[in-house]
């Protein structure tokens, strides 16, 4: 891990123990690894956009969006990571990381797993894109 940057989302009128979302960046041998914390919603999925297109301005090969770690998962934040796709293009792969009730389950309900690769930890995304 080469670099991380932390950086905390929280809006000025947010309850912090509701609204509160983090996100770090990581550089893992080429792959740009964004690990999102807390909840993903109305109030935060603007913060998650800023930091996909600020990772996706390096135009890394590869960018694996960890949302592992976070407990709720709006239609605004799929929506964040739909617009990441399409702002990727050809140029950038992006693989999700989503287990559990709060983020895989709403990603495979609206078939965005057939749109992104969808992995259960972070090494098996990684692994993903050293295998192809």
């Amino acid at each position: 891990m080469a670099d991380c940057d932390d950086v905390t989302n929280t809006p000025p009128d947010a309850n912090p123990l509701t609204d509160t979302m983090t996100t770090s960046v990581a550089d893992h041998d080429g792959v740009t690894v964004l690990t999102v914390t807390g909840e993903v919603d109305l109030a935060t999925a603007p913060a998650l956009e800023t930091a996909i297109d600020a990772a996706l301005d390096a135009e890394p090969a590869g960018l694996v969006v960890d949302l592992a770690a976070v407990s709720f998962l709006a239609s605004a934040g799929m929506a964040a990571l739909v617009a990441a796709h399409q702002r990727a293009g050809d140029k950038t792969t992006i693989a999700l990381v989503a287990d559990g009730p709060a983020t895989s389950r709403q990603l495979k309900m609206t078939a965005l797993d057939q749109v992104f690769a969808l992995h259960t930890t972070l090494d098996a995304a990684l692994a993903g894109f050293r295998a192809g």
